[in-house]
């Protein structure tokens, strides 16, 4: 297995897209491409790694088996392949996000520095509220405290990066009813990032920078519908790695979505966000109680397989 510095993971059911291309293509990144049953048989990459089902069987086969078929939860997969290549920055990706000329360039991940600092309230904080669209809010931001996203900038502050969550122009992450009520199309201010927040956010698998350190603790959860990553992104920031929000460096073009079964796989998360985040200040362990048991076991085969790589 080839040592690389910097991978870029993604999974598709979809032959090559424009996104796949252009990521396989950047200098500097390795593209690995986790694929499933409906991927076409024929996939092929020109320098990046595509990792079969066979191949992912073979290579981590407890995992496979528990984590199952057609779900983007196979990109775990991805994740661990990553660390054994011995990658200190690992990115996840959407196959229709499009990303920039400048896609991975200035990195904060991974660095101290100082930058914009929001408070948040009641603890948690929703990034898009401090953009030029106030009036969307991320996927998986509680509902109950949409009415209370009067964030206030705290000045700057030192901090080391774990996560660099990086925006994205075009149709942008939100909540099923967010984007029935909106249907936004959306071309972020650039003048508002890079910003972070004392605060747990929500930040998504789609256009992400993970150091190697927090990716052992990242895993994006079986059985929870839509909440997969957001809850992912939830327990790192209660372990205390921190995150910093930049400008977009992708744009999306988002695959065809039946809006009503993305709100039906959202309801976990309507219903249960509040009360998990109040839970994970007290104690990160008890999202077991949330994701259920045998979503806690996978995560606890990750982390194992994680931990000797």
């Amino acid at each position: 297995m080839q040592k690389h510095d910097k991978i870029i993971v993604c999974t598709t059911i979809n032959a090559p897209t424009e996104a796949i291309q252009k990521f396989d293509n950047l200098e500097g990144w390795h593209l690995v491409v986790v694929g499933d049953l409906k991927t076409p048989a024929d996939f092929k990459l020109q320098n990046g790694t595509y990792l079969s089902p066979s191949d992912q069987e073979k290579m981590f086969p407890q995992m496979s088996s528990i984590l199952g078929w057609n779900c983007i939860q196979r990109r775990n997969i991805g994740f661990l392949y990553a660390l054994k290549c011995e990658a200190a920055i690992i990115s996840t990706v959407d196959d229709d996000n499009i990303p920039t000329e400048s896609w991975g360039e200035n990195l904060i991940v991974g660095q101290t520095t100082s930058i914009k600092n929001y408070d948040g309230i009641n603890g948690v904080f929703d990034p898009i509220a401090v953009t030029n669209y106030p009036h969307l809010w991320h996927r998986g931001f509680p509902l109950q405290y949409l009415a209370e996203r009067n964030y206030i900038n705290s000045g700057k502050d030192v901090i080391k990066f774990d996560v660099e969550a990086s925006f994205w122009n075009g149709d942008p992450d939100i909540d099923a009813i967010c984007r029935m009520e909106h249907a936004p199309i959306c071309e972020f201010d650039e003048r508002d990032f890079p910003f972070s927040s004392n605060a747990i956010s929500p930040f998504n698998s789609q256009n992400t920078f993970l150091t190697r350190d927090v990716l052992r603790n990242y895993f994006m959860f079986i059985e929870v519908g839509r909440m997969d990553d957001i809850w992912a992104s939830y327990y790192v920031q209660a372990l205390g790695y921190k995150v910093a929000y930049s400008k977009p460096s992708v744009r999306q073009e988002r695959n065809i979505h039946d809006l009503t079964v993305d709100f039906q796989k959202e309801v976990i998360g309507y219903a249960n966000n509040h009360k998990l985040l109040l839970s994970l200040m007290e104690n990160p362990d008890s999202l077991r109680a949330f994701v259920g048991e045998k979503s806690w076991n996978a995560f606890c085969i990750y982390r194992e397989i994680a931990s000797t790589v």
